[in-house]
C-alpha cells in the first residue's frame, strides 16, 4: 500500500476527537429519549385519568335508590369533560348485579370480586376493534341485592396524539440542542488542536534544502499533554545530532589521514613505473598502514554508534584474550615482544557487554602495548575478578605516557611522539575510550615503571 493511500484511510486526529465527544452525548441522548417517552407516556395516562375518573365520579354520584329501585340522572357535563380535538368515542356502562340498567350493554364487564367498593379502577381493553381506557368503579347500595357497577370508556386517539405532540417536541429540542453543540465543538476543537498545529509549523520550518536544523525546539509553552512529545522530538533531534556529527567526524578524520598513505602510494607507484624495487617494499608499507587505518577507523565507527543498542551478551573475558593473543602474537614476535596472559587459575572471568567491542578494545591496547614497547620488553594482558567487579589491564615496558599528557593520548590522532615514533594513527586510545563509555566500564591509565598500565573495570556477570 502505498503512503498516500495510507494517508486517505487515516482518520484524522480532528475527525477523531469529534467522534470521542460526539459519542458519549449521543447515548445520554437516546437514555433521555427513552426515559423522556416512559416518562411522557406516564403523564399522559396519569392526565387523561384524571379526567376519565372526574366524568365517572360525576355519573356515580348520580346513582341513587327510590323505592327499592336504581334511579341515575345522566349529566351532560361528565360527557362534556371527555370532548376533544380528536373527538374519541366515549362509551358508558350502568349495571347493578350484572344486570345492565343503560349505556352499551357490550362494554367489557369488569370481574366483580376484583374490583374494590368506592375506588375506581382504570384498565387497557379493546372494543369495537379499538383500543379504550375504561374507568369503572363499584357502589354497594343499601335495600339493593347486587352492587352497582358504573363504566365509563374513551378510545385513546387523544392520548397517542398528545404523546406524540410531547415526544416530537423533544426530539426537536434533543436535535436542536445537538446541532448547537456541532457547532460549539469545531470552534473548541480547533482551539484546542492550536497548540498542535504550531507545533507542526515549528518541526515543518526545519524541513528545508539548507542543512538540517537538529537543535532543540523553539516551541514555547506546550499544554501538558505534548511536552512528552516535544521532550521525545528533541531526543530524537539530539541522536540525529550525534550521528550526524560522528558521521562529518568520520568523513573528515577519513579524509585527512588517508591523505598521506594515498599520496605516498602515488609517489611510489610513480617511482616503480620507473623501475624501483625500493619503491615497492613502500608500497606495500603504504597499503599496510592504510589498512590498519581504516580498520581502526571502522572500530572506532562502531563504538561511536549512537542510539538504542542490543542487548549484552555473557562474555568470557579469558576466551577474548586469549584470541586477542593468537591475532597479535606474530606482530610481537616481529617487534621482539613477549606477550603473555597473567590470570589465576583456571576459572572464566565473565563480565556482561558485546563480545566484538571488547575484543577491539582489547586489540587495540595490546597493539599499542607492542607498538610503543622497546625491543625484549614485554606485554601482559592482566585479568582479576574481586566480587562483582572485573578488571582488565594491559601493561607493557615502554616509556610510558606522562601523567600530563595522559588525558590528551585519549584524544583522536593524539601522537604524543609525533612523527619520530612509531607508525600510527593515533586512534587506539580513541577506540578504548569510546568502547569503554559504551559499555559503561570504568579506564585508567597508570604508570608501571617501566611503561603504561592501562586498567579497565567492569561489572561482572550476574549469570
Amino acid at each position: 500500500m502505498s503512503e498516500t493511500a495510507k494517508l486517505r484511510r487515516a482518520v484524522s486526529l480532528r475527525h477523531r476527537l469529534l467522534a470521542a465527544m460526539m459519542g458519549p452525548l449521543v447515548i445520554p441522548a437516546l437514555a433521555l429519549g427513552l426515559i423522556g417517552w416512559v416518562l411522557i407516556a406516564d403523564v399522559v395516562r396519569r392526565t387523561n385519568d384524571r379526567v376519565l375518573g372526574g366524568a365517572l365520579g360525576a355519573i356515580a354520584e348520580t346513582v341513587q335508590v327510590e323505592n327499592g329501585e336504581v334511579t341515575l340522572d345522566l349529566p351532560p357535563a361528565a360527557f362534556g369533560m371527555l370532548e376533544n380535538s380528536e373527538r374519541d368515542n366515549v362509551y358508558y356502562r350502568i349495571a347493578v348485579a350484572g344486570r345492565v340498567v343503560t349505556g352499551y350493554a357490550d362494554l367489557p364487564a369488569p370481574t366483580i370480586r376484583g374490583l374494590p367498593s368506592d375506588q375506581p379502577r382504570f384498565r387497557f381493553a379493546t372494543y369495537r376493534g379499538q383500543s379504550i381506557r375504561i374507568a369503572e368503579i363499584r357502589r354497594d347500595l343499601p335495600r339493593i341485592a347486587g352492587p352497582v357497577v358504573v363504566q365509563v370508556a374513551e378510545t385513546l386517539e387523544n392520548r397517542r396524539a398528545l404523546e406524540r405532540g410531547l415526544m416530537t417536541a423533544l426530539l426537536i429540542g434533543e436535535f436542536v440542542l445537538m446541532g448547537i453543540v456541532l457547532l460549539l465543538i469545531r470552534p473548541a476543537l480547533q482551539w484546542s488542536l492550536r497548540p498542535l498545529a504550531e507545533l507542526r509549523t515549528v518541526i515543518e520550518a526545519r524541513d528545508t534544502r539548507a542543512a538540517p536544523d537538529l537543535s532543540p525546539l523553539q516551541t514555547g509553552p506546550l499544554p501538558a499533554e505534548l511536552q512528552p512529545l516535544s521532550r521525545s522530538f528533541d531526543r530524537l533531534l539530539a541522536r540525529l545530532d550525534y550521528a550526524t556529527t560522528g558521521m562529518r567526524r568520520f568523513t573528515a578524520d577519513a579524509s585527512h589521514q588517508m591523505r598521506t598513505p594515498l599520496s605516498v602510494l602515488k609517489v611510489q607507484v610513480a617511482l616503480a613505473r620507473r623501475g624501483s624495487h625500493e619503491a615497492l617494499r613502500e608500497i606495500e608499507e603504504a597499503t599496510d598502514r592504510l589498512e590498519r587505518l581504516l580498520t581502526q577507523l571502522l572500530a572506532l565507527a562502531r563504538a561511536d554508534e549512537a542510539g538504542k543498542q542490543p542487548p549484552f551478551e555473557r562474555i568470557d573475558l579469558r576466551e577474548v584474550s586469549q584470541a586477542v593473543i593468537s591475532r597479535r602474537i606474530r606482530q610481537a614476535i616481529d617487534a621482539d615482544v613477549e606477550l603473555r596472559l597473567d590470570c589465576e587459575g583456571d576459572g572464566p572471568f565473565c563480565i556482561d557487554g558485546h563480545r566484538t567491542l571488547v575484543f577491539e578494545m582489547l586489540s587495540n591496547l595490546v597493539d599499542n602495548a607492542i607498538r610503543y614497547n622497546r625491543r625484549g620488553g614485554e606485554a601482559t594482558i592482566g585479568l582479576e575478578m574481586r566480587e562483582d567487579h572485573a578488571w582488565l589491564s594491559v601493561s607493557d615496558t615502554g616509556p610510558g605516557i606522562p601523567a600530563a599528557s595522559r588525558d590528551h593520548a585519549l584524544d583522536r590522532f593524539a601522537r604524543l611522539q609525533g612523527e619520530q615514533g612509531p607508525a600510527g594513527s593515533g586512534l587506539g586510545l580513541a577506540i578504548v575510550k569510546a568502547v569503554v563509555e559504551r559499555l559503561g566500564a570504568r579506564l585508567e591509565l597508570h604508570d608501571a615503571a617501566p611503561g603504561l598500565r592501562v586498567t579497565v573495570t567492569f561489572m561482572a556477570s550476574e549469570g
